[in-house]
């Protein structure tokens, strides 16, 4: 059993720490936020993520888990301390190291003992050694110590899962040693093990990151072509995901990604290009496709209605930027709402998780309690997130209660030719129509 420390508890940090403490070490979770913490030791969760309320409460039971406020509780008796903090972009896109920063100093303040202090936040390249920097210009006479990198790969609604079947653990450091000991840590999870360089590692998961976020913006792009020439941009990404140099996974044509990671690691990527004299046209041509994908729904729904959508009533099925959580951060919900408020559209959701994260960003949004209530007295119906009850909906029963029997398929879930049976007037996401003859 290790002494485990994890410095913060949103997605990244409670999972973690969460996970660790049930591979049998003994985890410390520590937050500055003190509602959180005590909230954590009644057993309310911060996030919602699939499996994490059982996994905390289990190895709470089994002394194996706690939470504090204090650096000194936390780090009294630890060997390895994660900083799992939040690294928000700020206004030109750099990544926000302030949490980071905190964190480093309030170790400093008060380790006593050697210690392998671990960054698995998402930090800018160069934040392990700037880490090492803070910590001797606080501490001149600090213990030994050592910074890794070990940068998360987590999705959001399957974290457990990732955390505890990894594809890869990837390690930085200058001090070898070190690295190896945290390789030891991960050695029960069985993944591949990979030990570089600080800054390569932190490299690694902003490479690893803008490549998935170029593959979803790449058929993004495919989509809009086929939407011009006729083609059924599904058929296309199964028929590219065939090719084992290419694969079928982030080929999902819809209106963007969003959450925690890619939109913040891709600006801060390019920010880091940009700040070194380099060019990231890709980059940028990546957060150009984004932005832009977001806007096809209300442009849809336009086409569809025929008219302005002043007074209209436009019914949002799904918030969160992806199944399976509720979270908002960047969510392509929140920008589609705003374009059609804009246009002078009522707007309604339904979610079955994220409506109370929602209500703060859109107020003047009508939370539903469920589809129906969503649709009923309608004229369109835009579905922003594919959650599985979505993809199960009494469509006919839908299309009754609507004003208007209009649907825009965001995420591509239904079959067009069936939707368009049950009498709806149907656009989805590049999916082979040219605007003739297809109502």
């Amino acid at each position: 059993m290790k002494n485990i420390t994890v410095i913060g508890v949103g997605y990244v940090g409670l999972v973690s720490g969460a996970c660790f403490s049930d591979l049998g070490n003994k985890v410390t979770c520590l937050d500055i936020n003190e509602e959180r913490i005590e909230n954590l030791k009644k057993g309310i969760m911060p996030i919602y993520e699939l499996g994490l309320e059982d996994l905390v409460e289990r190895n709470v039971r089994a002394g194996r888990l706690f939470f504090t406020t204090s650096y000194e509780d936390a780090l009294k008796d630890a060997d390895f301390v994660f900083i799992a903090v939040g690294t928000p972009s700020d206004v030109d896109g750099q990544a926000d190291l302030r949490y980071v920063r905190m964190a480093a100093e309030s170790i400093a303040e008060v380790m006593d003992h050697p210690m392998i202090i671990i960054n698995k936040s998402t930090v800018p390249v160069g934040t392990g050694d700037w880490v090492a920097e803070i910590i001797r210009e606080h501490r001149p006479d600090a213990p030994e110590f050592s910074v890794v990198s070990c940068p998360e790969f987590l999705r959001e609604g399957t974290a457990i899962s990732d955390f505890m079947n990894p594809d890869r653990t990837v390690l930085g450091s200058t001090d070898k040693d070190a690295a190896e000991k945290v390789a030891q840590l991960h050695l029960p999870l069985r993944s591949t093990i990979m030990i570089t360089d600080l800054r390569t590692a932190e490299m690694i998961k902003y490479a690893s990151n803008a490549f998935l976020a170029a593959k979803i913006s790449f058929i993004n792009e495919m989509a809009n072509v086929c939407e011009a020439l006729g083609a059924d941009v599904k058929e296309v990404s199964y028929g590219m995901g065939l090719d084992r140099r290419i694969g079928p996974h982030f080929l999902n044509a819809g209106i963007g990604w969003g959450g925690s990671c890619f939109p913040k690691d891709v600006k801060a990527l390019t920010y880091m290009a940009e700040t070194e004299g380099r060019h990231p046209h890709l980059l940028r041509a990546v957060i150009d496709i984004n932005t832009d994908q977001r806007k096809a729904p209300v442009r849809k729904v336009k086409e569809l209605i025929g008219e302005s959508l002043k007074g209209k009533t436009i019914g949002l099925l799904g918030l969160s930027f992806k199944p399976n959580t509720d979270d908002m951060r960047d969510a392509p919900s929140v920008d589609i709402a705003r374009q059609f408020m804009r246009e002078g559209a009522n707007v309604r959701a339904y979610d079955p998780v994220a409506m109370e994260n929602a209500r703060a960003l859109l107020p003047e949004v009508e939370m539903m309690d469920s589809s129906e209530a969503v649709a009923a007295g309608a004229d369109a119906l835009v579905l922003v997130t594919e959650w599985n009850e979505f993809q199960h909906l009494n469509l006919a029963h839908l299309k009754e209660v609507m004003n208007h029997p209009i649907l825009v398929d965001g995420r591509n879930v239904y079959d067009p030719d069936e939707v368009r049976e049950i009498g709806f007037k149907y656009r989805g996401i590049g999916r082979g129509y040219n605007g003739e003859g297809v109502e």
